[in-house]
């Protein structure tokens, strides 16, 4: 009660000076004088702190110095006088705090973690840290990478510090309700700090401290910029009440994909999973955190919000809670972003509603085939990963959209993947060869003269990318012919592709092309020449496997009269490159008696 009468009639100018002298007592080495010291400490604040805003640096500092030295039972009270300052000064408090050094020692960490006793202050110190984590850049380049060497970026030390704190006030067990209420900033903030992070590296002077420290595995864990980020997000999600999601990236090996650079992505992709099995009510408040940072001024940022929307439309949960429109609107939007990563993964999140929402795309036919046309032509992504998408993406659609939709567009796309099929990535070779086979499925019984012009223009790769050294290519072609051989309206040449070309059964390569070549020349006779110049272009191939596997259609009767013979259109070419193995060369005796392909091993 004195302590009252005291704080109550005070002169405001011995104010500041009894409260120094009060924070010297705090390291009584007597055990009551130091309580009673503390007393009258919180005393003074609650009923006077109002007025202290302009020492609140200085009060801070001194509890912080006091804290090094007093014993272990004034640290509740040393707790409680800065949460009373806190809930009269909040931004001043949490500023002196987050000039603390980092690391934050064991009793910084005890400070930020009393802001968190009650639910509305730590609401208020949340959304604080939330500001000054965002207001100053990420990270800046080093002057190494100004003058043109390797890049190396740093860690800012604002956004950093926050990072840390947020951890700290996140992780007492009384910030439940404020995460709770701030759970779609705060993850969105979190995930948006992890990507970019990635492969930032702590400022010099801060590395230095690491390497001195007692315990530099437990700093490494705890300092590094992406590291802290991935720390703060775990400990928000389990305060949140969301630790199936936590231990589901545990098991998936989420978390260590999310700190690096080649698994960022990948990593992204498994959260969003996670969530949407395990969190389905906070995504529609996520979602519209998320779409709202869609145009951030950093490529990574972008990447991994569109990572994260993409993979949710995988799910069919966005569907039940009435997401799906204005997550495909929003996808949609990024379709022209200057980053070509945004732009694939896009194209993946659009074609992704063909597992999540099947049903939902034969509405949405026209918009989803319009931008993987549009994914095909991307004529700035030298390295076609944007087309790859567009490839694996129609793949995927095809048979759920409308056939009238499908038939508008036919012709275009299978004009557009032909050139794709002799791509330096077998991955693209793969993607862009099952694609014409699905093109073929999807018209089987209804293809038009001017798609069965392409597809017989695509049978000369597609028979000569069967001795593909890549596995996959090789799988790809056999699924292509066999869609091929309907179309073709040939029995014997669908019977053939059937009978060699089952999956998973070997093929005698030679056997199969003699048997087709003949097959070709009695019902294609008007074509030949177009194939045979074709196959021509073979003969220049890059790839040792393709030179040697060029079909050369056999000496078979036909149509043709014998100086306009297609097997001496081939004869002089074969001058100066190989044909397939196991038949006769060009233009010899053992040519002109019988069918066969061309063989480099006698001679050719």
């Amino acid at each position: 009660m004195r302590h009252g009468v005291i704080a109550k009639r005070l002169p405001a100018d011995q104010l500041i000076s009894l409260l120094l002298t009060m924070f010297e007592g705090l390291g009584d080495p007597d055990k009551n004088c130091s309580q009673a010291a503390s007393v009258m400490v919180n005393c003074l604040l609650q009923e006077r702190g109002s007025a202290l805003l302009e020492k609140v640096p200085e009060i801070v500092s001194v509890l912080r110095s006091k804290l090094q030295e007093t014993q272990e039972h004034i640290l509740p009270a040393t707790q409680h006088s800065v949460y009373l300052l806190a809930s009269q000064h909040c931004a001043a408090v949490v500023s002196s705090l987050l000039g603390s050094p980092l690391p934050f020692d064991s009793h910084t960490c005890m400070l930020w973690r009393a802001l968190a006793v009650e639910p509305s202050l730590a609401t208020q110190v949340l959304g604080l840290l939330l500001e000054k984590m965002g207001r100053d850049v990420p990270f800046k380049e080093s002057r190494a990478f100004l003058l043109g060497s390797t890049p190396d970026r740093v860690a800012t030390l604002l956004p950093l510090s926050a990072t840390c704190a947020l951890h700290e006030v996140v992780s007492a067990p009384a910030s439940g309700p404020a995460v709770l209420e701030l759970y779609p900033q705060l993850f969105v903030a979190l995930l948006l700090r992890v990507s970019c992070t990635v492969g930032v590296q702590l400022p010099r002077n801060l590395q230095a401290k690491e390497r001195r420290g007692t315990s530099p595995a437990q700093a490494s864990r705890n300092l590094k910029p992406c590291s802290s980020a991935v720390d703060a997000l775990q400990a928000m999600l389990l305060r949140g009440g969301s630790e199936d999601v936590m231990q589901d990236m545990e098991l998936e090996g989420g978390w260590e994909l999310l700190r690096t650079s080649a698994g960022h992505e990948e990593g992204t992709t498994r959260l969003a999973r996670a969530m949407t099995k395990y969190a389905g009510p906070r995504l529609p408040l996520v979602m519209k955190a998320l779409i709202g940072t869609q145009n951030s001024a950093y490529e990574i940022q972008r990447v991994t919000s569109t990572a994260f929307l993409a993979e949710l439309l995988s799910s069919n949960v966005v569907n039940d809670l009435m997401l799906l429109e204005s997550l495909l609107d929003s996808l949609a939007a990024r379709q022209k972003d200057s980053c070509a990563s945004v732009r694939r993964l896009v194209l993946r999140g659009l074609a992704n509603l063909a597992s999540g929402s099947p049903d939902k795309v034969r509405a949405h036919g026209p918009q989803l085939l319009t931008a993987m046309i549009s994914g095909l032509d991307d004529g700035d992504d030298p390295h076609s990963l944007v087309a790859l998408e567009a490839m694996v993406g129609l793949s995927r659609l095809l048979p759920l959209v409308e056939p009238w939709d499908l038939h508008s567009v036919l012709l275009h796309v299978a004009i557009r993947v032909r050139p794709f099929f002799d791509s330096e990535k077998m991955e693209v070779r793969t993607a862009s060869i099952r694609l014409f086979g699905h093109l073929n499925k999807a018209c089987h019984g209804d293809c038009e003269d001017v798609f069965l012009d392409q597809v017989v223009s695509g049978l000369v790769p597609l028979l000569l990318h069967l001795q593909d050294s890549q596995a996959p290519v090789a799988s790809a072609c056999r699924f292509a012919l066999h869609m091929c051989g309907p179309n073709l309206e040939c029995e014997e040449l669908s019977a053939t592709f059937q009978k060699h070309l089952q999956e998973g059964r070997g093929l005698h390569f030679g056997e199969f092309l003699n048997t087709t070549c003949k097959h070709l020349m009695r019902h294609f006779p008007d074509l030949l020449g177009r194939l045979v110049s074709t196959n021509l272009f073979y003969f220049k191939s890059n790839w040792e496997d393709i030179r040697a596997a060029p079909l050369i259609p056999p000496s078979y009767p036909s149509p043709y009269s014998p100086p306009h013979r297609v097997p001496g259109a081939a004869r002089g070419a074969q001058t100066s490159a190989p044909g397939g193995p196991g038949a006769a060369p060009c233009g010899s005796p053992a040519a002109a008696e019988g069918p066969g392909p061309c063989s480099a091993s006698k001679g050719c």
